[in-house]
Formats: C-alpha cells, structure tokens, sequence
C-alpha cells in the first residue's frame, strides 16, 4: 500500500499531540534557581522602602559603592517585593570593620526569616591598605577578623574594591529617546567638569572647568602607578586568601568602573582583562577570585563571553554582575543601557556560567531610570539610573536567559 508524505507528517503530527507530556509542549526543570544553577540576586534595598543598596538608598551600584557603615539591614517590605519578583538570594554590605559572628549570624537570620539568602557581603574600610600606607597591618587584621566571623555565619562570598581612585566624576545622565525617556547612565572621558559642583562619591570639585581625564589627584588618595597598587594588593592576598581558604569564604574583586585609563592621576590594576588575568595568579586559589562583570568587560573594548569562558573555566569567578553597555570608544566613551538592548549577547553569556557549573549569585544590576519609579521620589546613585520597576525586568529578562540556558547546555 502506498502512503503519501502528506499522510506521514499528518500522523506524526498527530501523535506528538497525543504525548501527554511532549518536550515541546512543557517547560523542564530547572525552571528556577536550585542547588546547581547560578542565582539571581537583588541587594536588600533593591525592593525599595529603604535599606542596603541600589537606588532605595542612593548608594550607587548596589553593594560595591555604599558608604562604609551603611545600613545592612532591610525592611520587610522591600524583602517581601524582592520574593515577589521570584528572588530569593540577595547581597549587602557589612559595615564597619572588624565584623562581628554575632551580629552576621543575626543579620542571616533576619533574612533568612523573610525567606532570603545572604551570599554576598561588601567589605571596605581598609584603605591604609590599599595606599600602602602606615597602619595597614592593623587594618588587613580587621579583614582576616571579618573573614573569619563570616565563614562562621555561613557567609560563602565577600566582595570588595581596590581602587586608588573611583573615576565617577566621568558620569552623566543621558535619555533614551525611542523608550521615550529612560534613563541611562553614560560614561565620557573627555566631559567637562563644573567647578563646585557635588559629583558622586563625595568628590567636591573646586577647579575650574576641566576634562575628567585632566582633573588632578586628590590629597587622601595621590597618584598610584600600576607598580604600586600590584605591591600592595600582593601583600594583601598573600595575608588574607590562606585565611579565606580557611573559613571557607572566597573573595571576589570587582573590577575598575569605569576603566578610565587613568582616575585622578592613578592607574587602575583592575582596569584591564590582563589586570584581571595577573590578579588570579598572585594567589592561585578559588578563593582568589573576581567579580566577572559583562558590562565592565564590554566598556574595555573585550567581547564578554570569552573572558566569562576563562574565568569560569578556571572555577575564579565568584559573583558576578550581569548587565548591558553601548561603546563608542573603548575605556573612555559607552553609555549603560537596559540590559536587553547594548551589544553583549546575554544569552551567550549566561550559557557559560551555566556550562562551567557557576554556582554563585548574579546580580542584573543598573537599572535604568523610568517614569514609574521617578514619580514616587528621588532616585539616588547613578545618574540616568533606575528603581524597583526597572529591577523588576532586569529580573525578568535574567531569569528569561537563565533559563534558555539551563535547557541548552
């Protein structure tokens, strides 16, 4: 008997609707974060009504730019708007150094009781350190101290800084036209400053109108060489990583943002993927670690999903901050923009993390500005940078890629 090819793919079409459960027609596990994926993670002010980080406090960029001895603790009402989006892992800052068992186990509880996990906590307060200056033995004391009481509440990640200078007065709020007014934050070398004028970070600008890249080094901070900050940041992980091992804590250092080439006259160790590369060899170790950051990654000039491919291989990549960028000219000219729509391919990002087995947080970070938010207060931190709503899809679209991922790889 003859049967044509029409009636073959009508039967078999047939037949996969019959399947009662067809891998086309239903979504598998993983649908969201468990024991092996990665995890998607707000900072606890993040739900606004207060708190740690983002713009609830305006403290720019989350957990690595808030000042030391910020608010670590977070109101039930932005826990229960972060749980509402699906996130139930979040990341703050500790305070003041040394800190203290007690008061870390009493902050992961608090948490934990409105259903969230601490996994990453900022540390800063040593910069004697980071100078090389008198005093800094005291003060890598404090860190190992901190170390220690973190790996005792249970804390798996701290993060932290090495800047000599933090290049934000490079900043400027620009407007997305065909979103009809959102907000984005972008970055110029070459922008021209205002004498007097309060920049982010504190930084009081009292020169006369000047290029950021010509703006002189400040008095606490100085000009540091390449050479000066790789000696002291050696000697600080050659204290400090035995110490993590130990704990079973792991570091994760973020890297320079901006990449300016140079920030008030110093150079950024952190400001190259070279520079990233030579940091994980002083003290060969996954609790030697960075922060991998696709947007800083992509404001450099270097395409994201390879130096997420070689960082992750090589299990040094501790936490990491997912968000999209648009570069005119790298290091010196990029606007940050909503995370769908730069030039990193998120997808292809997110796919290594998940291929490398990458267990920690990911924090879709930056929101942008949008009218929802604007309308109910002053947004602080970044400018052109955003609030709840604006997390809500950064939260959204992340878990979109993870997801994609987890079913592709």
């Amino acid at each position: 008997m003859n049967i044509s090819r029409r009636k073959l793919m009508q039967a078999a079409g047939i037949a996969a609707l019959a399947s009662p459960a067809s891998a086309a027609g239903v979504m598998p596990a993983p649908r969201f974060e468990g024991r092996d994926t990665p995890k998607i993670a707000l900072s606890v002010g993040d739900g606004g009504g207060g708190g740690r980080g983002g713009a609830a406090t305006g403290a720019p960029g989350g957990t690595q730019d808030a000042p030391p001895g910020a608010a670590t603790t977070q109101p039930v009402d932005s826990a229960r708007r972060i749980k509402q989006l699906g996130v139930d892992w979040v990341l703050s800052g500790g305070g003041q150094i040394p800190w203290d068992e007690t008061r870390l186990k009493g902050q992961v509880d608090r948490l934990k009781a409105s259903g969230l996990t601490l996994g990453n906590l900022m540390i800063q307060g040593f910069d004697n350190a980071i100078y090389g200056r008198p005093g800094r033995d005291e003060e890598i004391e404090k860190v190992i101290a901190s170390i220690r009481a973190a790996g005792k509440a249970g804390l798996p990640v701290i993060e932290y800084n090495w800047y000599a200078h933090r290049a934000t007065e490079g900043y400027f709020e620009e407007t997305d036209d065909v979103r009809t007014g959102v907000g984005w934050t972008g970055f110029d070398y070459e922008l021209v400053r205002t004498p007097g004028r309060q920049y982010m970070g504190g930084v009081r600008a009292e020169e006369a109108p000047i290029k950021f890249k010509d703006l002189p080094p400040l008095p606490n901070e100085g000009a540091q060489t390449l050479e000066q900050m790789w000696a002291t940041i050696t000697y600080f992980l050659k204290r400090v990583i035995p110490e993590a091992e130990k704990a079973g804590v792991r570091l994760a250092l973020h890297p320079n943002d901006p990449p300016a080439p140079i920030s008030r006259g110093s150079q950024q160790i952190m400001g190259s993927v070279e520079g990233w590369k030579h940091l994980i060899e002083i003290v060969k170790s996954p609790a030697n670690g960075i922060t991998f950051d696709c947007g800083v990654t992509r404001e450099m000039g270097q395409n994201p999903v390879e130096v997420c491919a070689y960082f992750a291989a090589r299990d040094r990549i501790n936490h990491v901050h997912f968000r999209n960028v648009r570069v005119m000219k790298p290091y010196e000219r990029y606007t940050e923009v909503f995370i769908d729509e730069g030039e990193n391919n998120m997808f292809l990002v997110m796919k290594e993390l998940v291929k490398h087995k990458y267990t920690r947080e990911i924090y879709p970070e930056h929101p942008r500005a949008l009218d929802y938010d604007r309308d109910r207060g002053r947004i602080g931190g970044y400018p052109g940078g955003g609030g709840y709503a604006s997390f809500a899809f950064q939260v959204g679209y992340t878990r979109a890629m993870m997801q994609a991922a987890l079913m592709s790889v």
